[in-house]
């Protein structure tokens, strides 16, 4: 039987949610959440507003999904300026994560009708196919650090594929949540089709509790995975989970040295360090490393601190004052266990979240910076004897999210990436990060099941086996 969410939820009071300015520390707006009763109704009207959606056509769906990045392409500048606001992204930064919102809208609604064609099956007499069904009601859990990616990569196939979807963002990102609602409104999706539920995490479990949900993706930390899971496993429903990642490049002796160390530069500072498929640890053949840390220091001191307001600046400050200090005691437990610091390692004296680009060599088991992802601009070089002992080492992680190897021996980084790195992506020659077209997710801690792509679509349907026998 249905738990009522008003009365499981903490009562009628209205949660508050109140922003800061990560580059500044000064406070921000403060947005008024929903209470027990409202959070009920408004799924209770999304699972309402399913059973019309999932009729739409296929062309229905994807004219209004064009629309959608449409809209985004228009308040590409709003959207940027909300971003550096609440969570301090670089507003170039931030408009191209707008920009690929609406990249990934548009390949949906090219390509959802047909990765979701009803499949024949050759029986040898009766009719047979499969066909694939919405489920429903999807809750999203999404994260601050990409905030409106995060949903996007959700939503377009999701929406695409005739579900509907109630997202719980990240508490520091109200003005971002409500902005992505407003997204879908104003391209012309049917009332209740995508709500924002501005609800404190201790609420989310009766939300999955609700007979209307039927099933949770969510991208953030292993803790809440676990939970979310648990939760989801308790009520039998399907649970997508994109966890955390200490990604792993190996850099082999016969790597362009210049080109790995800017490689692995710019796969460490992507939105500041802070970011799942960041690269954290820097794993190199004993044969080149005091050549590839020289590089890889000047790489690093490249990015500079700067203005997120400014179009120039590439590397803003950390999403809060709270995450920087405790990345900064990551750095000097590391430091304490036998790291030692390259270059960064200090706090500015100044307001704000901000943090230096910081390298730390001699990482080995014990140190912190080799077993804890480190979310920030924190980069981790481990030395290893030689391919094997680097692959071994990279595999020693309880996360398998994203790997890359550089060497100019493509056929030998081709058999790595492939069929060595422990990992749900691994690229050669380059830095990891998703795309519409790909399927993203990862293995061991740092979760399972997939998004984007086909692959993404077919999470959340029914996966249905029909036969037709005639009754003549």
């Amino acid at each position: 039987m249905n738990k009522p969410v008003r009365q499981s939820l903490q009562g009628e009071a209205r949660p508050r949610f109140e922003t800061e300015n990560p580059a500044t520390g000064e406070k921000g707006r403060v947005y008024e959440g929903r209470t027990a009763t409202e959070v009920h109704d408004i799924v209770v009207a999304v699972d309402r507003a399913f059973h019309k959606w999932r009729r739409r056509s296929y062309s229905e769906r994807a004219a209004a999904m064009k629309e959608a990045a449409a809209v985004l392409r228009r308040r590409k500048d709003e959207f940027a300026g909300l971003m550096t606001q609440e969570m301090g992204k670089p507003i170039s930064d931030g408009r191209a994560e707008v920009e690929k919102c609406a990249t990934a809208c548009d390949y949906f609604a090219d390509n959802a009708e047909r990765f979701l064609a009803r499949e024949k099956v050759d029986l040898g007499g009766p009719e047979a196919f499969i066909t694939f069904e919405p489920l429903g009601v999807i809750l999203a859990i999404m994260p601050w650090n990409f905030p409106f990616w995060q949903v996007f990569r959700f939503a377009a196939p999701t929406l695409m594929a005739g579900n509907v979807a109630v997202l719980k963002h990240a508490s520091n990102v109200p003005g971002c949540a409500l902005a992505i609602e407003s997204v879908f409104r104003e391209a012309g999706f049917p009332d209740d089709v995508f709500r924002t539920l501005l609800i404190p995490s201790r609420d989310v479990e009766s939300v999955i509790d609700m007979n209307e949900v039927k099933a949770v993706t969510l991208t953030g930390s292993v803790e809440a995975g676990r939970k979310v899971a648990t939760q989801a496993a308790q009520r039998l429903k399907k649970s997508v989970l994109e966890l955390g990642g200490s990604d792993p490049y190996v850099v082999l002796e016969d790597a362009d040295i210049a080109k790995a160390a800017k490689i692995c530069a710019t796969a460490r500072m992507v939105n500041a360090g802070q970011s799942c498929i960041a690269g954290k640890r820097f794993i190199v053949v004993e044969k080149v490393r005091d050549q590839f840390e020289r590089a890889f220091v000047e790489a690093m001191n490249a990015f500079q601190m700067g203005d997120p307001r400014d179009d120039k600046t590439k590397f803003g400050p950390m999403y809060s004052v709270g995450g920087r200090d405790e990345l900064d005691e990551q750095v000097k437990r590391s430091v304490s266990a036998g790291a030692r610091v390259l270059t960064g390692g200090q706090k500015p004296a100044k307001p704000g979240a901000w943090y230096p680009p910081t390298v730390l060599t001699d990482v080995h088991p014990g140190v912190p910076a080799f077993q804890e992802e480190i979310f920030g601009p924190v980069a981790s070089v481990i030395v290893a004897k030689d391919e094997a002992d680097a692959i071994a080492i990279a595999n020693d992680s309880e996360f398998g999210l994203g790997s890359a190897v550089i060497t100019r021996d493509l056929e030998r980084g081709r058999r790595i990436a492939a069929h060595e790195l422990q990992s749900g992506m691994s690229f050669v020659n380059d830095n990891v990060r998703s795309d519409a077209r790909m399927p993203f997710g990862g293995l061991k801690h740092s979760g399972y099941g997939r998004e984007v792509s086909r692959y993404g679509l077919l999470e959340f349907v029914n996966i249905k086996s029909v036969l037709v026998t005639p009754m003549s």
